[in-house]
C-alpha cells in the first residue's frame, strides 16, 4: 500500500512539472510585392519595385535555401522583411508581423539580408579614382557655387543606439547625451555617398575620426593631386581640406565663406535625406552593436541605389510613429 502511494506521488509530481509546449503556428505570408501598388509599396518599404528587384537580383543567390523544407521564406520575402525593418524604427516584431514570420525568424532574416546588401558596398559606394570620374564630380560641385576642384563634401552624423553597448557604453555617449555611432561620410553633389566610415563611438570627435581614416592617408600621399574636400569648422584646414573662415575681414573673404558653405550643403542634406528614407537611422538601432554596422552600410547602399534611380524620398508611413521634432533626430 505504501509502495502504491509513493508511486502515485511520484507520477503526480511529474505531471505537475510537465510543460505543454505552444503549438507551432505558421503565419500567413502576404504577397506585398504584387498586392500593393507602386505608391503604397514605396511608402512602406522605402524603395520602388524596380529598385527592389534590382537589389534582389544582386543578392538572391545569398538568400536562397537548398530546398523548400519547413516552408522556408523566399528571397523576395526576406528582402521585404529587411526593408520593412529599416522603415519602422527597428522593431523586429513589426517587421515579422508584416511579412508573416516570427520575431526570431525576422531577427535572422534582417541580419542575413543586411550582410548581403552591405557586401555590395564596393559596387555602389565608390570614391572617384580615375580622371574622368574626378572631373565629373568637380563639375557638379562647381555648378553649385563656383568653387573649383572640389571632389567631395565631408561631415559626420550620429546614428542613435537605443541601449548602452556594454561595459564601455559611456564611450558611445555623444555630446547630445545619448548613445550613438559617429558616422563619417563623403558625398558628391548628387547626394550620393562616395565614402563611409561607420565604426567609431559617438564620443569621437569628427577631426579625430578623419585623421585615422584611409581616405586622409590617400590625400596625404597626393593620390588625388589638386582635388580638395570641403568641411565645416570641426576640421583642421589643410591643403586638401578647406574649411570656412572664423572671421571675415573683406568682401572677398565673405564671398569665399558663402561659396564654401553652399558647396558643403549637399552633405548636410544627405544625412537628412538618408535618415528620412530609412527612419531606423534616426529613431535608433535596437540591435547589438556588432550587428549595427552591417545595417548602417546596407542602408547607405540602398540610398545610393535609390539616388541613382532618381527616386524621391517616399512619403512617411502613417503606420510608423515619427516624432514631430525631426530636426533633432536627423542630425
Amino acid at each position: 500500500m505504501a509502495r502504491r502511494r509513493l508511486h502515485n506521488l511520484i507520477f503526480q509530481e511529474a505531471d505537475e512539472d510537465f510543460i505543454v509546449r505552444r503549438p507551432r503556428w505558421m503565419k500567413e505570408r502576404e504577397d506585398h510585392f504584387n498586392n500593393l501598388d507602386e505608391k503604397d509599396f514605396q511608402i512602406r518599404f522605402r524603395l520602388s519595385k524596380a529598385s527592389t528587384l534590382h537589389v534582389l537580383q544582386l543578392i538572391e543567390h545569398k538568400l536562397e535555401f537548398p530546398d523548400n523544407k519547413n516552408s522556408c521564406i523566399s528571397p523576395i520575402n526576406q528582402l521585404i522583411c529587411a526593408l520593412r525593418f529599416y522603415a519602422t524604427g527597428c522593431m523586429q516584431i513589426a517587421a515579422g508581423d508584416s511579412t508573416g514570420c516570427s520575431t526570431t525568424t525576422a531577427h535572422r532574416i534582417v541580419h542575413r539580408v543586411s550582410a548581403a546588401i552591405a557586401a555590395l558596398r564596393p559596387q555602389f559606394v565608390k570614391f572617384p579614382e580615375t580622371a574622368p570620374e574626378i572631373w565629373k564630380i568637380q563639375v557638379g560641385f562647381y555648378s553649385i557655387a563656383r568653387m573649383p576642384a572640389v571632389i567631395g563634401a565631408i561631415d559626420c552624423g550620429h546614428v542613435k543606439l537605443s541601449k548602452s553597448p556594454g561595459d564601455n557604453g559611456e564611450l558611445f555617449r555623444n555630446r547630445k547625451g545619448y548613445f550613438s555611432l559617429n558616422v563619417q561620410a563623403i558625398c558628391n553633389s548628387n547626394l550620393e555617398f562616395t565614402d563611409i566610415v561607420a565604426r567609431w563611438p559617438g564620443s569621437t570627435h569628427d577631426s579625430h575620426l578623419f585623421n585615422n581614416c584611409v581616405r586622409r592617408a590617400m590625400f596625404e600621399q597626393g593620390k588625388y593631386k589638386d582635388a580638395v574636400l570641403v568641411g565645416d569648422a570641426r576640421y583642421a584646414c589643410r591643403n586638401y581640406l578647406i574649411t570656412p573662415l572664423q572671421v571675415c575681414r573683406s568682401p572677398a573673404e565673405h564671398l569665399y565663406n558663402e561659396s564654401q558653405i553652399r558647396t558643403r550643403n549637399p552633405i548636410e542634406q544627405l544625412f537628412g535625406v538618408w535618415k528620412r528614407r530609412f527612419p531606423c537611422m534616426a529613431l535608433g538601432l535596437r540591435v547589438d552593436l556588432n550587428n549595427s554596422f552591417a545595417i548602417i552600410i546596407a542602408t547607405v547602399v540602398l540610398h545610393n541605389i535609390a539616388r541613382q534611380a532618381k527616386e524621391d524620398v517616399p512619403m512617411d508611413d502613417p503606420n510608423v510613429f515619427l516624432p514631430t521634432a525631426w530636426a533633432v533626430l536627423l542630425r
